[in-house]
Parts: structure tokens; sequence; C-alpha cells
């Protein structure tokens, strides 16, 4: 098998502001190298990021949903292994694309550039996906953001998996009671 090499590449999403972004790959007979992060390649594609804070990784089991939370901070996410689907909703209400939804499957080399205001969340497809979030600020509980459920039918978002509101190993109470964006509008979103 002679090296193929896969070089970085970024387009914009439905939502704006959100970019889908294929990092460098570098594959032979022994696997792959993938680069998870090059600033230089995203500054060359015209996005400036600023430095990295924190790195979580969340290891979900099949079926499992988790999301969808706006939190006041840009955040890179992919897959380090496994496969999602994951989902994108524009929670900024002053933004031309408010309310816009947006779904990508995750595999390794697949990112999802997130900005400020847009809520992500996915469903894990494969029997274990290890999600990994890079944030330019670091969380912590009561920050600035939103949330909506990943349950709101007007959402419109085909789970690829069915998921059982009560079942607490598919989706996180705090995540099912979220509001939906019909509470968001009525709040004044």
């Amino acid at each position: 098998m002679a090296v193929h090499v896969t070089e970085f590449d970024a387009h914009a999403g439905a939502i704006e502001g959100l970019v889908i972004a294929t990092p460098k790959q570098v594959t032979d007979e022994r696997g792959t190298i993938r680069e998870l992060f090059r600033r230089s390649a995203f500054e060359s594609a015209g996005i400036s990021l600023a430095a990295f804070q924190q790195i979580n990784v969340t290891e979900s089991r099949r079926g499992a949903a988790r999301g969808m939370h706006a939190e006041s901070m840009t955040k890179l996410v992919t897959v380090a292994a496994g496969e999602v689907y994951a989902a994108f909703v524009d929670l900024r209400s002053a933004s031309p694309t408010f309310a816009t939804v947006e779904s990508v499957t995750l595999v390794p080399g697949v990112q999802v550039l997130v900005p400020p205001g847009v809520a992500n969340g996915f469903q894990s497809l494969s029997e274990v996906a290890q999600y990994v979030y890079c944030f330019d600020h670091e969380w912590s509980p009561g920050m600035p953001g939103r949330s909506v459920t990943p349950l709101d039918g007007e959402l419109g978002i085909a789970w690829p998996l069915s998921i059982d509101p009560d079942d607490p190993a598919q989706i996180s109470r705090k995540d099912r009671d979220a509001a939906t964006l019909a509470d968001l509008r009525e709040a004044g979103a």
C-alpha cells in the first residue's frame, strides 16, 4: 500500500460560523496518523481561533444521546474512536440562522468548529464512541449559555436510533427536561 495523504479542508456549514473540517491525515499499511488540531491549518483557511483552555473526552455507549448545549465558548468537536450522529442548532437570537439545525456524522477525521451560542449534541452509533470537545474557555457550572432538549420535535432531528425519554442510559434527565425552541422564543430568546 502506498502512503495516502488527505490534506486539511474546511467548509462552512448551514449555520452561520459553523465549520466542518477534515484534518490532515496520512495513511499507510500500519494505519493512520491524523492531526487533531493544527492552528496554522485553520488560519490558512481564514479561521482565527483562541488557544484551547480545556479538552474533554466523553465516552458514550450505543444509543446514548447528549446535548443540546450552547455555552458562550467556541468548541472544536470530533471523535477519537467510534461514530456519532452529531446535531447542531443555532440558539443565538440575533443570528440570521437562528433555529437552523445541521447534522453531521462524525467519525475519526471529521471535525466541526462550533461558534459560541450554537448548541451541539450527539448520539453514539457505535458500541462505544469517544467524543472529543476542545474549548477556548474552561467549562464551569452556571456559565452563560442555553440548552434545548434534543427531543424537541420542532428541531426535526432524525436521531438514527430511537431514544426512550425515561431511560437514563439513553438520555439524562437534564437534557430530556431542557427547554424547547418554543420556550426560548416565549422567554424572548
